[in-house]
């Protein structure tokens, strides 16, 4: 793995619902925190433009930062790492997002160094869909055997604390970074 520090038990998924609230948000995480950067709504010169200010910030805080999408683009961009599904290994820090058993059958030859297993709980991400819930997780946990697991969907520090810490490395979120409005 490039990084020599450890990585990050807390990661924000960054989206379009962050709105302008998206650079003070990764201000606001504690340091060292990881940022997977999403934002797929936007089209490619403007997505590489804000991951540039992203990753100025991220320098800044020590955050880690993945790109969500290719390997090959993520090394262009000077990311940390990415985040995708990929069929084998890498040199580069490699998350995949996994949500059932086939999908983390399908990441094992790739054997990515965290694993984002999700949805735990209730989402505004996919509204309408059916949550793993804390049982279901710790079983489709206890298949990922080479990586480490960050609990994904419905999280924040409360609901995490609920999760065994044998089975998660961490956790992420977007609304729970989100600027709370009075």
């Amino acid at each position: 793995m490039p990084r020599s520090h450890p990585l990050p038990k807390i990661w924000l998924m960054t989206d379009e619902r962050l709105g302008d609230d998206l650079l003070p948000a990764i201000q606001r995480l504690p340091a060292r925190s990881g940022v997977i950067f999403r934002h797929y709504h936007l089209d490619a010169a403007a997505r590489k433009l804000l991951f540039g200010q992203v990753m100025r910030i991220c320098r800044r805080r020590g955050h880690v930062l993945l790109l969500a999408g290719d390997e090959r683009t993520a090394i262009r961009w000077h990311a940390d790492g990415f985040h995708q599904r990929s069929q084998r290994a890498s040199r580069l820090l490699h998350s995949a997002p996994v949500h059932d058993t086939r999908e983390i059958a399908g990441m094992k030859a790739a054997s990515p160094h965290l694993v984002f297993l999700s949805p735990i709980f209730a989402t505004n991400s996919h509204p309408g869909a059916r949550p793993l819930g804390p049982l279901a997780f710790n079983r489709l946990a206890k298949l990922v055997s080479s990586s480490r697991i960050i609990a994904l969907g419905g999280m924040n520090r409360r609901n995490a604390q609920m999760l065994s810490p044998r089975l998660i490395h961490g956790w992420a979120a977007i609304d729970a970074f989100k600027k709370k409005t009075a």
